[in-house]
């Protein structure tokens, strides 16, 4: 059982169509400002002071109200008036579907409590299979940095779905592993098809998606990879004099080989508003 983000879970049983999946999906983003996007629309910051704040985020992982107050760009009753509008504007999905009239309010409580009777079955199954893996513990890490990092880096949310064997993974051609030397040798790595890998790629670029090819689609996904090899590294392997050196990104090699031996490799198919993906802990023989 995958866990699943509201709208697809609605979408599979037929609930609502795809357009007003995506019509919903839309309506919440514009409502939901990442709160740089806020500060620029309130005339507080210009586009070029947001731009240097969420690059010092994603080498630093802090938040962008810290940084901006760190900056001297934004002084503290600013941040709380836009923390406060932030907060006052956003909106559920299942809100917004009812808004459309995609759904009435008795079926959507009702979803919705399937929903969540799911997702916790979902959890569990998840749970259990990391909690038997040697590498759980480095796989739930890598999950959290995801969960934590994605929503700063291409404005999108994710969640893992669930654990996925080798024979699962030939529909995701697009691939950036990289290999982590070491006194504990590791590697990470992403995996998408090609449509999710150009959205990542404009969401993490900023960029329309007129204005890249194939081979940008391919560097942006080894850009995230090495995003998270740096973080996981420090925050999960807690060997600070190990001498760890990462190789660049490799997108030579299947997702379906570097997990091929289950022993060694867990692979988690992850969902995000951008297309699903596949995460990839493994270590090396």
């Amino acid at each position: 059982m995958a866990a699943k983000f509201l709208g697809q879970f609605l979408l599979e049983r037929g609930v609502i169509t795809a357009a007003q999946l995506l019509a919903a999906i839309e309506m919440q983003r514009a409502s939901n400002p990442l709160l740089g996007e806020l500060a620029v629309h309130q005339g507080l910051l210009d586009a070029a002071q947001a731009r240097r704040i969420q690059q010092r985020q994603r080498v630093e992982d802090r938040r962008f109200g810290d940084i901006a107050l760190e900056m001297g760009v934004l002084d503290q009753t600013q941040l709380d008036a836009l923390l406060d509008a932030q907060k006052a504007g956003r909106r559920m999905l299942g809100d917004v579907l009812l808004e459309q009239g995609a759904i009435d309010a008795q079926r959507l409580d009702a979803e919705l409590a399937l929903h969540r009777a799911s997702q916790e079955d979902a959890r569990h199954a998840f749970e259990s299979e990391l909690a038997a893996h040697e590498l759980g513990d480095l796989a739930n890490s890598a999950v959290g940095l995801c969960a934590r990092l994605f929503p700063r880096m291409l404005g999108s949310q994710c969640l893992p779905a669930e654990v996925l064997a080798p024979e699962e993974l030939d529909s995701w051609p697009v691939v950036a592993h990289v290999r982590v030397e070491g006194a504990r040798p590791l590697g990470i790595g992403l995996a998408s098809d090609l449509p999710t890998a150009r959205a990542l790629a404009c969401a993490l670029l900023r960029i329309s998606p007129d204005l890249f090819d194939d081979d940008l689609a391919q560097d942006a996904l080894g850009e995230m990879v090495n995003v998270l090899m740096g973080y996981l590294v420090r925050d999960a392997m807690h060997d600070d004099d190990a001498g760890y050196r990462a190789l660049p990104p490799d997108a030579s090699v299947p997702i379906a080989t570097l997990a091929a031996d289950r022993a060694r490799s867990l692979a988690i198919g992850m969902g995000s508003q951008l297309g699903g993906f596949v995460l990839l802990v493994d270590r090396p023989a």
